[in-house]
């Protein structure tokens, strides 16, 4: 029988939609994850009422090595996913920052190196690890439209572009990759790095440090103010999950041929949009006026950032499909079940709210 999949940060947002994905194709999948952030719990429950039989979820930390050994020792191929996410939260924690995304990604490749068959690793790093790109913002600054594909083909980042980590959060990630990269180098472990973008799509449960199109939509749809770091005229290259998921499965399809590689993973510049085009989607899709504010740019957010994902391309022959405003509207579809869903009391609940025995 083939050996199950383990995917570290499992109960997540890409983590649950790769599991689904692979769920769904009758595979085996084992979550790795502590449980940590809001709302994740319900993915995981989720996945086990879909899959009881192929799916188990480890409720436990990349931090315990012990923990990773058992998991990394079942299985065929690791998708790291877990990690701390959040710039703003490793400026005050950067400890904790490095110990997870850092040392948890160090016992994840030592416990694949000393499996007797060795699993396929795959990493999901930053674009944070390329810095500001202050030369690229300058660049973007003089277009009139800094977000249409012409212009974002002249500006994307591709792999041959220098390292500047900037922020703990840059650091630890990088670092971290390096230690992927350098292991598949030094070991022979089958291992890959994807320099991710900007991610969305539905099971994300969006906050202001993480997830900004999902923040922006349930912002939205509650009637809440909506805080804007900078001007809003911010440009990234939107990947929507599904794409994401194939890319995985595209690189464990091509691992001979990948083994080692760092690719950037994006929408590309065909997938480029400003933070004020998404606000403009999100209030269409929301019916109602956005209350926003603005404030200071925050540290270590990029003015213009679009992958160049030929590299992969060429590598896999995979191609993000799903366009922007088509990636919003599922996205928001989801995010209004969700508030609707968790907005509506429960029956004992109701009862009680109209004077009925529970």
């Amino acid at each position: 029988m083939t050996r199950p999949n383990l995917i570290t940060g499992g109960a997540g947002f890409i983590g649950s939609n790769l599991a689904y994905r692979l769920l769904r194709a009758g595979e085996r999948v084992i979550l790795l994850d502590n449980l940590s952030r809001p709302n994740v719990e319900r993915n995981a429950k989720w996945l086990e009422r879909l899959f009881p039989e192929r799916c188990k979820l480890v409720v436990g930390d990349v931090r315990d090595r012990k923990q990773v050994r058992d998991c990394v020792r079942q299985v065929g191929a690791v998708f790291h996913l877990a990690a701390q996410v959040a710039v703003t939260t490793s400026l005050v924690e950067p400890q904790h920052d490095f110990d997870v995304n850092a040392g948890g990604t160090l016992n994840v490749l030592e416990a694949a190196r000393a499996s007797d068959s060795p699993p396929a690793v795959f990493f999901t790093s930053t674009n944070k690890v390329y810095g500001e790109l202050p030369d690229v913002a300058s660049i973007a600054a003089k277009l009139s439209a800094p977000a249409c594909p012409a212009d974002a083909a002249a500006l994307v980042v591709d792999e041959s572009r220098p390292l500047d980590f900037h922020s703990p959060y840059g650091c630890s990630k990088g670092a971290a990759e390096q230690y992927v990269r350098d292991y598949a180098r030094s070991f022979g472990l089958r291992s890959v790095v994807f320099r991710m973008s900007f991610i969305y799509g539905p099971r994300q449960f969006g906050t202001e440090d993480q997830g900004w199109i999902a923040h922006f939509i349930l912002r939205a749809l509650r009637g809440e103010p909506i805080t804007i770091y900078g001007d809003g005229r911010q440009v990234r290259d939107a990947l929507f999950i599904d794409d994401l998921v194939e890319a995985f499965l595209a690189a464990r399809a091509k691992i001979s041929d990948c083994q080692g590689e760092i690719f950037n993973i994006g929408g590309g510049p065909t997938n480029a949009v400003e933070l004020r085009e998404v606000l403009s989607e999100v209030a269409k899709l929301s019916e109602r006026p956005l209350q926003l504010s603005f404030d200071e740019p925050r540290l270590g957010d990029q003015r213009y950032y679009v992958s160049d994902t030929r590299k992969f391309e060429r590598f896999t022959g995979w191609r993000a499909e799903v366009g922007v405003s088509e990636g919003i509207t599922r996205l928001a579809r989801w995010l209004r079940e969700l508030v609707a869903e968790t907005a509506a009391p429960s029956a004992a609940e109701a009862k009680v709210q109209t004077g009925a025995s529970p």
